[in-house]
This record gives C-alpha cells, structure tokens and sequence, in this order.
C-alpha cells in the first residue's frame, strides 16, 4: 500500500539539498584551512583544523553523490488483485 507521504522529494529538490550540504562543508572547510594558516593557535589545534581541511572535501563529495534520503522501508502489502484484469503472464499476442 503506498501513501502519499511515501513520494520521494523531486529530482530538482534533492539536488538543491545536495548543493546545500555540499557547499556549507566546503564553507567550514575553508574557515578550518583559514584558522591553521591566519590565527596563531597551538599546533594540536592547527593540526585539527588541517585534518578537517583535508578530510572535508572527501565527506562533502561523498554526500552529494549520494541520491534521495533513506525513505521508510517498504511494505510488500498488495492491494487486492482485480480479478476482472487478464494477469501478464497469461495475456496473448494480439489480446
């Protein structure tokens, strides 16, 4: 049985979420490679922030790629067969 909350979101609409997520990692990506070059902090944490740098493109890349949202779990509930249909396997050529 399907409802209507089932629908996946439209082509247009899961790539404008990907775009989203992809550019707010790169945008923490570049405020992480900007703290390990411009702000004097202790290398433990220019070493973090050189670790997200490198690290974050890789994250970023792989959810954009990656299609949909994970949607409830199907049902294999058919609805009720309509008996006055032929089913496809017994139609014939020209029926």
């Amino acid at each position: 049985m399907h409802q209507v909350t089932d629908a996946k979101p439209s082509l247009t609409a899961d790539i404008r979420r990907r775009e989203i997520s992809y550019l707010i990692k790169m945008g923490i990506r570049t405020i992480c490679l900007i703290l390990a070059v411009v702000v004097p902090v202790p290398w433990p944490y220019r070493l973090l922030f050189i670790a997200a740098a490198v690290f974050l493109p890789y994250i970023a890349v792989i959810g954009a790629n990656e299609r949909g949202q994970a949607g409830p779990p199907p049902t294999f509930q058919s609805p009720e067969a309509n008996q006055t249909e032929i089913p496809l396997h017994r139609r014939e050529i020209g029926s």
